[in-house]
């Protein structure tokens, strides 16, 4: 009887969190992401726990990707009711609620997939979301977890509970919009979209011939699911040449990635981009400036990279991720880590 009060408290906190603005949340981002995996843990079989447990240093925790394949983790699909609801508890504890919504609803599009695809595609499942804790969840040990499936990609690593990597940091969305059915209009990733054609429609004549670099969109974001990402040439219209209200659409499309996680965490990571020089922030587009057709845009410094696709499926599937140049997977506070320890 006890556990299963235990399941329920654990619902009710999830969804309590979900309707309190970040500010208002009890304790700090660790914290609750060390309470909510344990919790989740202890609520596994066995069998279960040989599923979703990896040692720290295992590969499995580099090896992430956004497509439609096997996986390793915890399939929600093999949950108990309860434990999705614990499940879905950790991911609220590192995501805001705008965040929260657009992972959720990313995950409900595959049931629309299958609608469209009657079978022809890849499996489509809103329940193939697998959830995978790499090490024991710890406020002072080094331990990270994942949510991935097809679009969805959510990587966070703490840094003996001190630091915190949020990247990489991958949402999709297939069809960009829902265009017939209960659901038409559906537009989940709107905002990456929109905000970012209204900076490239601002620019001058002269602004313009520096950010779009071609006029044909590359077929994906560029850097993929590579390990490690990179800064990408041409780098485009640097922010330092824009006017002031240009710089403002600029940090608005930087801030809808930003804050897809709680405020914490995106308050320290806004921060750091925010303390970069206007003359090493970039913005390049690739394809048409018009909505409808195929469009690629870049927004990068020398910490971060934000890629953004939709060219696919007639310029209707959409691929938006944000890279940590220096932090991806735990970066440099994890091999500071290491070589402090080391010398110890």
């Amino acid at each position: 009887m006890h556990s299963v009060h235990t399941h329920i408290y654990a619902f009710f906190l999830a969804i309590a969190c979900f309707l309190l603005p970040d500010s208002a949340r009890a304790h700090g981002p660790a914290e609750e992401m060390t309470a909510a995996a344990t919790h989740f843990l202890a609520a596994l079989t066995a069998e279960q726990k040989a599923k979703a447990i990896f040692d720290f240093k295992d590969d499995e925790r580099l090896n992430w990707h956004f497509i439609p394949r096997a996986r390793k983790g915890l399939p929600l699909k093999e949950m108990t009711p309860a434990q999705r609801h614990l499940a879905h508890a950790l991911l609220n504890t590192a995501l805001s609620q705008r965040g929260f919504m657009k992972a959720s609803t990313i995950m409900s599009l595959e049931q629309i997939l299958a609608e469209i695809e009657q079978g022809k595609g890849p499996v489509r499942d809103p329940e193939l979301y697998f959830v995978s804790i790499f090490s024991k969840p710890s406020t002072k040990d080094t331990w990270a977890w994942r949510w991935e499936g097809h679009h969805l990609a959510l990587n966070f690593t703490l840094v003996e509970g001190a630091s915190i990597a949020v990247t990489p940091s991958f949402l999709g969305t297939n069809p960009g919009e829902v265009r017939e059915g209960q659901r038409a209009g559906l537009r989940v990733l709107s905002r990456e979209e929109d905000l970012a054609r209204q900076l490239v429609r601002s620019l001058d004549d002269t602004q313009r011939s520096i950010a779009i670099y071609t006029n044909v969109a590359p077929a994906d974001i560029i850097t993929a699911a590579d390990r490690k990402a990179r800064v990408l040439s041409p780098s485009g219209l640097a922010m330092s040449k824009m006017t002031k209200d240009q710089k403002q659409m600029l940090m608005d499309v930087v801030k809808e990635y930003v804050f897809r996680n709680r405020g914490e965490l995106a308050d320290q990571d806004l921060k750091k981009i925010r303390s970069t020089s206007p003359a090493k922030i970039s913005f390049a587009w690739a394809g048409a400036i018009e909505p409808g057709k195929g469009h690629y845009y870049r927004i990068q410094g020398p910490s971060f990279l934000i890629e953004y696709d939709n060219t696919q499926n007639n310029a209707n599937h959409v691929h938006a991720v944000w890279r940590d140049l220096e932090r991806d997977f735990g970066g440099d506070p994890l091999r500071s880590h290491y070589e402090e320890h080391h010398k110890k």
